[in-house]
């Protein structure tokens, strides 16, 4: 079972603090916990998003954060403002929608009765009676005690409204027998429909020991000098407080000077002058009574425990918690004897009558004055609390919701019924069209008209069925638009044809039930968009379907045929239609592979339907075909084509006895393939020897179709790559009684092994040539199998019986589609008063969106390029932004998809970066929009690139994210920006990003060492989290020779990479920054130039901030372009031929996230002088010669000890040092990210 519990009751600010708060979260923590094989999801209200974070914290470890899910409306809606009305009803209904969108077995409210005062939003049955629904109920005090509760009418009106939602309940868990009984009895529910879960204390109220000093600071805290009589609760007048006040007042003056009473709970000041009031006119004295006021948790247990007695004089309660509470600290407990109080605690002894003053006197002195009495009491409470846990509550509710729905299926009617034939809209190609599902339709059509009234929609010239031209109206595609609010149905039949292509865009604007003849729809697609009738539809499919493989794919093809093969192109139909039926298990196979396992949840699969042949006559068939009756026919059915592997059965035909019987005769029935193909089977009949008994009739209309089917022997029809299609050729055959000769390939797969001769789907020629002999041989086996075929036909394959099982399935779908968001946004519509505010409807509607996931979806992976969209600095963070998305595009992780994404400073919210990707991936970058991003659950969003300016400004936006239960993570490049403010211009700060990442799900670091300085930096800071920030590292990579790195040579190259060559070059590569190091580097080469040290030092870099003093040296530099060379702005393939010329890296930066160079060095097996920094240890260990030095003579000096090393071959090797590819490290990246497949580009495999 799937129970979505919603968990408003621990949201909303008029329960989350008292009672009914405390029991919503606990019950459903503990369900949680014994859920066993159901599925529990919680249900939460955007409108609290401070509560969200916290609820979140609480089923960590108990849920997956994905089955929290939340729900968004545009408020406020509490009722208590008449200026809310509409946006109320309309909370409702999106409420409703919501829950129906995720597929409930049952919805369990956490409480009802909510909504007066804040925005919390409960009701049932507003949008659809179909929820089946089970309530807590606390108790029914106020409609019980009408006058005392219910005086303010609008008080009155909400609660009788919830009254009335209420009783449309199926299922009521009491937290009592008494409000059990309450329900029985005032609502008049069948005992059945209410079970009695309990309640239970939080494990945090137990005994506990107090030192003499924490005793003494709680009392002097609260006023209280020595042994007192506890009360907490509320102070209306059901909690009966004045009466307390009154009994105790009436107890000897002796023993009242041993004690207090202590009413420990919040208390308006009215209430508080009312109390003391009464006190002195009772002649209580100061100080015996004790107005504690609000007091926390921590302090409320403790006084639980130090408390004499605890008392609970309440009239009517719908448990008593408290009371039970008081036990559980090992307290002596003394109660009313109504309502719940009496199960709570369990001992008639320890009872009163509140109406009676003296009762309630009596029962305090007892407990006060008789010791054995109190501490019998202390002893049997600690026994009675064994019977409430909320583990036990949790499985009482449990029990009960697997009953009810256990009872619901075995009642559940089996069909649909209705009063009267609803009127259905069927569009569908029809005779004469030259289509397979035409000629279906019009078999159908028959029998569905016994339970609809049908119109058969069409986008053709005439209509030649006579059935379908005497029993139904025939419209046009431009009538139907017009009159489709006439309709009560509609009826899609899809396929992979020209034929099907008005009705696409038909389907987004009239939503319908589709009938998926084809899987695969990349041809009609395609064809759509290269002839014109829907240009840019196939790129936008095939993004919306697979993603930016597939359009990269279509844009770079050198044949565009590969695509349309390889992709499906189906997702928008099966996004936008109501319900899917199929024909086959390997379209949902299909659908499976291609989206996911749940992506065919809620398809139904129908047998393909065949009208029983009865009238075929095999001799008068023969005859009109110039066969005679001796004639030995095989005969394969449809149009020819390499999928359809007519050369297999022509090889095997020709190689077997069969080609030698001249009364054997080959036939295919069907029109042959153009090209290539087609030209090829024609050549070979031709050379057979045999061609006069070898046949392609071309197009067979049915008549000539149905003599071929009447005349054979033998059916054989094979297939290869099936795109999803019902083979209706087997059927025929099968239906026919003609023994059919199959290969496992698609749909064929799933036929049943006594109803034809199957063959593995890669059969070899001698298993066809096999079969073919066999049954050519043995007329027994031929009777056999052509009669159970015709059986399996005529028993699941009957109009009838079909007709009947698209009527149910219809049905269905249009019984779920009743809280689908086309029926919300009409319900919404159809509200009184609506409002004239465009920017309310555009709330309400991307609260829709955020709340209603589609029925087919596809998880994100969002990446923040901003920076890349914005200018790409060509810094080296944006290197591995460009490496890391490059492979994540090429080859995506499997589940999800890449959607590049990018945000200003100038507003909320992210938008898919389409334009660039296109254009990063050399496509043409006006084939997709960049729409603003739409966030599920289960998405994942990872700052990958360094924006210090746009991700504060997005601080709301990541928090919306994260309550809706997207993953938000980022990538920390380094911290040098806050830890080195010298080396960076004025102005730049790190501090305000790195506070949004600290509010985020995880922080992936590009080295152990950044990710142990983020542990540290975090641990300075007073941040409070609800659950802890994931903190994580994966190294960055490098590729020799990548294909998609920049080319090109200038003029002067060769000569520099000669000079170069000469003599020992030492090589710097990276942005000229202060902190590189550069200026140290090139002091100490002047050092060594000056004493005549025969080396060159190499600097690759862009010019950075803050060093126009060094770059001005470099520029003007006496050795420049003899021993001291610059490269800037210089190609890959440039770099890779420096690196191959040089003798060895330096890496002197003092201080850096990881170093990118280092790893390049070692790929070119270069040798590598370093600083000695951690991360440097960390990226090279062993494999690097290090320096400590700051001053250019250290430097110098390390240099010429390395040059003694490398000539006698005994300087650190770079060699063996390991390192990582861009595909290695993304991949590492996607593991820290919790995605741990990466898929290679789909090839289409029988699944």
């Amino acid at each position: 079972m799937r129970i979505i519990i919603d968990l408003q009751g621990a949201q909303s600010t008029g329960s989350r603090n008292r009672g009914v708060g405390r029991y919503s979260l606990s019950l459903a923590q503990a369900i949680g916990r014994n859920c066993g094989k159901h599925e529990i999801i919680i249900a939460l209200n955007g409108l609290f998003p401070e509560t969200i974070e916290p609820i979140r914290a609480a089923f960590d470890g108990i849920l997956p954060q994905e089955q929290i899910r939340v729900w968004q409306t545009s408020g406020p809606v509490n009722q208590l403002s008449p200026d809310n009305t509409w946006r109320r009803q309309t909370a409702e209904l999106v409420r409703e929608a919501f829950l129906t969108s995720l597929n409930p077995d049952m919805v369990l409210v956490s409480s009802l009765f909510e909504g007066l005062s804040d925005d919390a939003v409960s009701s049932i049955g507003t949008l659809s009676s179909l929820i089946p629904t089970a309530v807590v109920l606390y108790d029914l005090i106020p409609f019980i005690n009408h006058k005392s509760y219910l005086e303010n009418p609008v008080i009155a009106e909400w609660y009788e409204g919830k009254i009335a939602h209420l009783r449309r309940a199926n299922l009521l868990l009491s937290i009592s027998e008494s409000s059990r009984q309450e329900g029985i009895k005032f609502l008049g529910f069948p005992p059945e429909k209410i079970t009695n879960i309990s309640t239970a204390a939080d494990a945090q109220f137990c005994q506990k020991s107090l030192t003499d000093t924490q005793q003494q600071e709680l009392m002097q805290r609260y006023g209280l000098s020595g042994h007192y009589v506890m009360y907490t609760g509320g102070i209306d007048h059901r909690k009966n407080i004045d009466g307390l006040v009154r009994a105790y007042a009436s107890l000897p003056v002796s023993l009242r000077k041993q004690h207090q009473l202590a009413v420990v709970c919040s208390i308006q000041d009215a209430d508080r002058a009312r109390l003391e009031s009464l006190a002195r006119k009772v002649g209580l004295v100061k100080d015996e009574l004790v107005l504690t006021g609000f007091v926390p948790e921590e302090d409320l247990i403790s006084l639980y425990n130090l408390c004499k007695a605890f008392i609970f004089p309440s009239k009517h309660e719908g448990f008593g918690l408290p009371a039970l509470e008081a036990m559980c600290c090992g307290r002596a407990v003394i109660g009313a004897n109504t309502s719940s109080l009496p199960e709570v605690i369990g001992n008639d002894e320890a009872l009163f009558d509140p109406h009676d003053d003296a009762a309630i006197a009596a029962k305090l002195e007892q407990v006060l004055v008789d010791d054995n009495f109190r501490q019998t009491l202390e002893k049997q409470a600690l026994i009675q609390i064994k019977k409430f846990s909320w583990d036990k509550s949790a499985q009482r509710a449990i029990a009960a919701l697997e009953a009810f729905s256990a009872d619901t299926i075995k009642t559940k009617s089996l069909t649909c019924t209705a009063a009267q034939r609803p009127r259905l809209a069927y569009i569908s190609p029809l005779p004469p069209e030259r289509s397979g599902i035409s000629d279906y339709s019009a078999e159908l059509l028959p029998e569905l008209a016994r339970h609809y009234d049908i119109d058969v929609v069409v986008a053709q010239e005439a209509v030649s069925d006579r059935w379908v031209k005497a029993n139904c109206q025939i419209r046009t595609i431009e009538w139907f638009r017009a009159h489709a609010d006439a309709y009560d149905r509609v009826l899609y039949h899809f396929g992979n044809s020209a034929f099907h292509q008005h009705m696409f865009e038909l389907l987004e604007q009239i939503p319908g039930v589709i009938v998926l003849h084809d899987f695969f729809l990349s041809g009609i697609a395609a064809h759509m968009d290269v002839h014109g009738f829907k240009p840019g539809y196939w790129a936008s499919e095939l993004y919306n379907s697979h993603g930016y493989p597939a359009v990269q794919h279509r844009f770079t093809a050198e044949d565009t045929a590969d695509v349309v093969w390889k992709y499906p192109c189906n997702f928008s139909v099966l996004q936008n239609a109501q319900g899917v039926i199929v024909h086959s298990e390997n379209s949902r196979r299909l659908a499976q592979y291609w989206y996911g396992s749940s992506a065919d949840n809620k398809w139904i699969q129908i047998p393909l339907l065949r009208v029983p042949d009865i009238k075929s006559d095999k001799s008068k068939a023969r005859t009109s075909l110039n066969l005679s009756d001796k004639d030995f026919v095989v005969c394969s059915f449809g149009l020819l084509g390499p999928t359809k592997l007519n050369h297999r059965l022509l090889d095997a035909w020709l190689n077997s006895a069969l080609a030698i019987d001249k009364s054997c005769h080959l036939v295919f029935v069907g029109e042959n393939a153009g090209g290539e193909y087609g030209q090829g089977l024609l050549q070979k009949i031709r050379k057979s020897g045999v061609m006069k008994r070898i046949h392609i009739t071309g197009w067979a209309d049915t008549e000539v179709f149905r003599q071929y089917l009447a005349a054979a022997d033998i059916g054989v029809q094979l297939r290869t790559k099936s795109r999803g299609e019902t083979s209706a050729g087997v059927l025929d055959c099968m239906n026919y009684g003609l023994p059919t000769i199959v290969n496992a390939n698609g749909s064929m797969a799933d036929l049943p092994e006594d109803g034809c001769c199957k063959l593995a789907d890669n059969f070899c020629d001698e298993d066809l040539i096999t079969a073919l002999e066999r049954l050519w041989q043995d007329a027994s086996q031929r009777q056999q199998l052509g009669e159970r075929a015709q059986h399996i036909i005529r028993t699941e394959h009957a109009p009838r019986s079909c007709a009947g099982q698209y009527f149910n399935a219809v049905e269905r779908f249009y019984r779920d589609a009743a809280t689908a968001p086309s029926a919300l946004v009409k319900s919404i519509a159809q509200l009184d008063a609506p409002p004239c505010d465009a920017e309310l409807y555009k709330r309400l509607a991307q609260a829709i969106d955020q709340s209603i996931a589609p029925k087919l979806s596809q998880r994100q992976l969002f990446v923040d390029i901003s920076e890349l969209v914005h200018r790409d600095a060509k810094t080296g963070v944006q290197h591995v932004v460009r490496s890391i998305l490059r492979e994540w595009l090429v080859t995506p992780p499997n589940g999800f998809r890449i959607e590049p994404v990018y945000a200003t400073t100038a507003q909320q919210g992210y938008r898919y970066a389409r334009h660039f990707t296109l254009e990063f991936l050399n496509c043409p970058s006006n084939a997709l929009i960049d729409a603003p991003i739409s966030f599920r659950v289960g998405d994942i969003f990872l700052g990958l690139t360094l924006q210090t300016e746009v991700v504060p400004v997005q601080r709301p936006f990541y928090q919306a994210m994260r309550q809706q239960g997207v993953n938000v993570q980022f990538v920390v490049y380094d911290l040098l920006l806050m830890q080195r403010p010298d080396c960076f211009q004025q102005g730049a700060t790190l501090l305000d990003w790195l506070e949004v990442v600290a509010e985020a799900d995880g922080a992936i670091c590009v080295s152990k060492f950044v990710a142990h300085e983020l542990g540290c930096w975090l641990g300075s800071q007073e941040t409070k989290r609800e659950r802890p920030l994931r903190i994580d590292w994966f190294h960055l990579g490098s590729d020799v020779g990548n294909v998609s790195a920049s080319n090109g040579m200038p003029d002067d190259a060769s000569t520099v990479l000669k000079e170069i060559y000469k003599r020992p070059s030492f090589l710097m590569v990276g942005t000229i920054e202060p902190r590189k190091g550069h200026a140290q580097v090139l002091a100490a080469f002047e050092e060594m130039w000056a004493e005549e040290v025969c080396v060159n030092l190499v600097i690759v870099g862009k010019q950075g901030w803050m060093v126009e003093e060094l770059v001005k040296k470099l520029r003007d530099h006496p050795e420049r372009g003899t021993r001291l060379f610059w490269l800037t702005g210089i190609s890959d393939e440039y770099l890779e031929k420096v690196y191959a010329t040089s003798s060895c890296l330096i890496a002197a930066s003092e201080g850096e996230g990881f170093e990118l160079p280092l790893i390049e060095a070692a790929q070119h097996k270069l040798p590598i002088i370093a600083r000695d920094i951690p991360v440097f240890r960390e990226v090279a260990g062993e494999h690097a010669f290090y320096f400590d030095g700051k001053e250019p003579e250290e430097l110098a000096e390390t240099i010429q000890n390395w040059l003694k090393l490398y000539k006698s071959n005994q300087h650190p090797s770079s060699e063996s040092m390991p390192w990582l590819t861009w595909k290695e490290s993304a991949a590492q990246l996607l593991e820290r990210l919790g995605v741990t497949t990466l898929e290679t580009n789909k090839e289409l495999k029988t699944p």
